[in-house]
């Protein structure tokens, strides 16, 4: 007997999809932010003539490059709680899943963030710094004022593309029992009986929000494009 298809759950649903959306959404915008800043610092560690900072920085790459990222949530989903709850005294009845998702992935990203952003410095030409230098800008100044601007345009597509595939990766919070969207469909699906087709919902909701974005981002390398 073939499967009958039946859409309706989905329309009572959307307040839960909006929900486990906002969910995901979040994540992705804390992890970028943080992802950015810190994969910053990370790259001029890296580039600094400090051994000790440049091979700190490139251990801390290496480690989280070289682990998956469903590892490095379900680690520190059993890492953050216990040091919340020893060293700020949070009630164990306190749901802190989320917390440990940003960490996670804030972390996590960082180390991808880093590695763009350090060949987004090395992309801008060296006469720039020998420039920026020869007007009495210290080195600090000459990386924040002339070189992290020029690098950050140049890697901007980069950026966003890392923020897609960042998206994505955000439905693996199922793992410790977050509801985002994914865990929204799922859990609705599981709930109606209609696992297919809210999970062929989320599939489609993932693929068009993605391929909007990937669009926007070649839009965006066109515009960039030197002549």
């Amino acid at each position: 007997m073939a499967y009958e298809f039946d859409w309706s759950s989905i329309t009572a649903a959307v307040p839960t999809l909006l929900a486990g959306m906002k969910t995901t959404l979040l994540i992705t915008l804390v992890a970028i932010i943080v992802g950015v800043v810190w994969g910053t610092l990370l790259a001029l560690a890296r580039l600094s003539g400090n051994v000790v900072l440049a091979r700190l920085a490139a251990a801390y790459v290496n480690l989280f490059r070289s682990i998956p990222l469903l590892m490095v949530i379900l680690w520190f989903y059993l890492i953050v709680p216990q040091f919340l709850k020893s060293a700020f005294g949070v009630a164990p009845s306190t749901d802190i899943r989320m917390l440990s998702a940003l960490v996670a992935f804030s972390l996590f990203e960082a180390a991808y963030y880093s590695e763009i952003i350090r060949a987004g410095i090395q992309s801008v030409s060296k006469g720039q710094l020998s420039a920026a230098l020869a007007l009495g800008l210290s080195r600090a100044e000459a990386m924040r004022l002339v070189i992290l601007p020029q690098a950050f345009r140049n890697m901007l597509p980069l950026l966003l593309t890392q923020a897609i595939i960042l998206f994505q990766d955000t439905s693996l919070v199922y793992v410790i029992g977050l509801a985002d969207f994914f865990g929204a469909a799922y859990k609705v699906g599981d709930r109606d009986g209609r696992l297919v087709e809210l999970l062929l919902f989320a599939g489609l909701a993932y693929f068009v929000i993605c391929y909007a974005a990937s669009l926007l981002v070649r839009q965006l390398q066109k515009k960039l494009r030197p002549g």
